[in-house]
């Protein structure tokens, strides 16, 4: 059984390209900063943007039960706790949930009307989350694209569609894998990839 959850409310119908360069033209005829600077300010912006990030949250979930408790609670708190966001977690752009994955529910994320996914947490998305084929169909059969992903889910197993919005953000906390018990937080770091962090593989 599959349901969208989430909300569209921070979407309006002009395409978000176009949303973005008319802001970009009324800041800088305004005199307020230059082309140039902007483009400096995204590219600083996307060095440190890394699903390593998103990992690193996932990582001390699994091995920190209260920050695990804080992070479902308060995903912008738990951020700004590592170091990977605002440090004042109100600063924040969007309200970031975190959805967990257990033994009957498997979540999974989607921007239906356009691509809005934290690209701090998890790096520029990848251009299939892009799609429309993507965002079109796994909220009405996520079941058969996650078996394209390589992903088979049992039938008992709840799928979870969570639609992220300009106001809200969701990433993923994967299930951690069996007989990790022996590894520090690093090393489960490294065993968590973008994909798992959006739902379409696991970890």
């Amino acid at each position: 059984m599959s349901h969208a959850e989430g909300h569209a409310e921070g979407h309006v119908d002009l395409p978000v390209a176009a949303r973005v360069r008319r802001l970009e033209e009324r800041v800088v005829a305004a005199g307020l900063t230059t082309d140039a600077e902007l483009d400096a300010f995204l590219a600083r912006f996307l060095e440190r943007a890394s699903p390593m990030n998103g990992a690193r949250l996932a990582a001390r979930a699994w091995t920190d039960p209260a920050f695990k408790e804080r992070m479902l609670a308060d995903g912008n708190a738990a951020v700004a706790e590592l170091g990977l966001g605002p440090a004042d977690p109100a600063r924040q752009a969007y309200r970031l949930m975190v959805v967990e994955n257990t033994g009957t529910t498997h979540n999974v994320i989607v921007c239906t009307l356009c691509s809005c996914y934290p690209v701090a947490l998890l790096g520029p998305s990848p251009s299939w989350y892009k799609s429309h084929a993507y965002r079109a169909r796994v909220v009405r059969e996520p079941r058969a694209v996650l078996a394209e992903f390589g992903l088979e889910l049992p039938e008992s197993t709840r799928i979870a569609v969570w639609d992220s919005s300009s106001e809200a953000r969701y990433l993923v906390l994967p299930r951690r894998p069996e007989a990790t018990a022996d590894l520090d937080e690093d090393a489960l770091a490294r065993l968590v990839t973008r994909e798992g962090l959006i739902g379409t593989a696991l970890v």
